[in-house]
Order: C-alpha cells, then structure tokens, then sequence
C-alpha cells in the first residue's frame, strides 16, 4: 500500500494507522509554543525514518515471533477488561500483523473495530469489524470496514513508530490518536505495539502528547505506566 507520510510535507501519500497528516499543531484549548514545535517536528520527522527503516529491515521471523508474543501480551490485558471492545489497527511496512490474532479474538467473543478517519484534525470514528466483512479503501487507501456500524473501544491497540520508557508512543504525527483518546469519556485502556528495537530515550513529549497505558514488544514483559 505505500509508504507511511514521512510529515506534514507529504500528506497525500498512503499511511499505516490513521494517524498521520499534520506534525504538531493546536488541538483544541492546547496551546503549543511555536519554535519548540517546529524543532520537535523536525527531530521527529528524522527519528521516523530512522526507526520506520529499521523496523523493515527486521528479519520477517523475527517479526512474526513478536507479533505472536504481542498477541499473548494483548490476550492478558484483555483477559482483565469485562465484556472488551478493542480497536486495533490495518498494518503494512513491518509492522505487528495482528489480523491472525483479531480472527482468534473474534472466535472468542471480543468485539472489534477498525478506525476511520473522519475528517481532517477530528477524532477517528470505529467501525465494527468482523472477519470477512467487506472492505473498502479510505483515507491513504486504508482498508476499513464498508459498513458504517460504530462502537466505542474499551480498549485502542496503534502500531507505533518509536517508544520511551515513559510509554510515550511516537506515531506517525497526524495527532489522530491522541485526539481521539482525548475525546473518548471513558477513556480506552490504550495500548502501542512495536518492536524492543524500536525503544528511545525519548520522544520529546508535547502539551497534546498522551501516554500509553501499555507498550507491548513481545521481547519482555509489558511495559506499563499503572
């Protein structure tokens, strides 16, 4: 499908999550200082690439190996949630393909979704998703599902670009997550899946940046902020 958008300078090409378009910005009442946010961006559109190609170049067994370590992490923190709604996630270029583990969950009972973008600087919306349900292309051509029946997550699982040891997720700079867990009362248990390979020191967390809950790799036990 493409390439994910490196920044704000190539909006118009194919993503991964919906979670691209814009680098920082003012959402809502979020005032964000200007130089610091163009400094940020910047180190944040070179730290993307970086960690986007390195993700790639982990051998595909290795990949899988995780991606089934992430499920069994994903199994547990759901095993403590009643009656779960889970969002997860369309992935291409690396990144953990939950799709095996969204059938199995399925088959479980767990009710699932896809998000979808709605409209520029807005909350992404959630389209139940069931295995075999037809599919259509949105935004960035993401695969989402056709039917428009919605439901509210309990818990949000993103593939994330980077992490740092305070659970904050670097993604792909849209802001589409963080604004939508921001609007979402009750908040959703929010998940960010990745690679150990990808850890940081950290990603320079801005006013409108909201840590994760749970940063799972599959490589050791999952790392949380609770």
């Amino acid at each position: 499908m493409g390439n994910p958008p490196d920044g704000a300078d190539s909006p118009a090409r194919p993503a991964s999550s919906p979670c691209l378009a814009a680098e920082l910005d003012s959402r809502g009442d979020v005032a964000i200082d200007p130089v610091q946010a163009r400094d940020v961006a910047r180190w944040r559109k070179a730290e993307r690439e970086r960690l986007i190609a390195l993700r790639v170049s982990l051998p595909g067994d290795e990949r899988d190996h995780l991606t089934a370590e992430i499920g069994h992490q994903l199994d547990a923190i759901l095993a403590g949630v009643d009656q779960p709604v889970a969002s997860v996630y369309w992935p291409i270029r690396g990144e953990p393909d939950l799709r095996g583990w969204m059938t199995r969950a399925h088959a479980r009972g767990v009710a699932l979704a896809l998000p979808v973008v709605v409209a520029p600087a807005s909350p992404l919306e959630f389209r139940r998703w069931r295995p075999g349900c037809r599919m259509e292309h949105g935004v960035w051509r993401i695969p989402q599902p056709a039917e428009r029946i919605l439901i509210t997550p309990t818990v949000t699982v993103a593939p994330l670009v980077g992490y740092d040891p305070a659970c904050y997720r670097l993604g792909y700079g849209g802001g589409f997550f963080d604004r939508t867990l921001a609007s979402l009362a009750p908040r959703p248990i929010a998940v960010g899946v990745g690679y150990e390979a990808l850890a940081i020191v950290t990603i320079f967390p801005q006013a409108v940046d909201i840590p994760m809950d749970w940063i799972l790799t599959g490589a050791r036990p999952a790392v949380s902020r609770r």
